[in-house]
């Protein structure tokens, strides 16, 4: 059942969803699925430094074009702006969502 689920478990996984909203906002084809995510919580608590990390690693050809602490300062912004609509929407509206699938769809009319 979900309300059984611990509290930690909810905070980690509104805020995996809410960085997977932002890399889609901003253009980025991520995804850090849980494993991914976990892996980067080992290496740092802190957000800008987990982003970093993350483009050293994975998206190095990035760092070519960007700063990885200024990428790391904007996409950590807008997960915050992300977690915090998730977390005001209340326990009954959390609900998984790839944002990486969605690529090419459209909104509206």
């Amino acid at each position: 059942m979900i309300d059984d689920l611990p509290i930690q478990y909810w905070n980690s996984e509104t805020e995996r969803n809410a960085y997977n909203a932002a890399f889609y906002e901003l253009g980025l084809r991520w995804h850090w699925d849980r494993e991914v995510y976990c892996q980067l919580l080992r290496e740092s608590q802190d957000g800008v430094e987990r982003i970093c990390h993350y483009l050293r690693t994975h998206q190095p050809h990035l760092l070519r074009a960007y700063d990885a602490k200024f990428l790391a300062e904007v996409i950590e912004q807008k997960k915050e702006e992300h977690q915090k609509r998730e977390l005001d929407a209340g326990v009954m509206k959390r609900r998984y969502f790839n944002w990486a699938e969605t690529r090419g769809a459209e909104l509206g009319a």
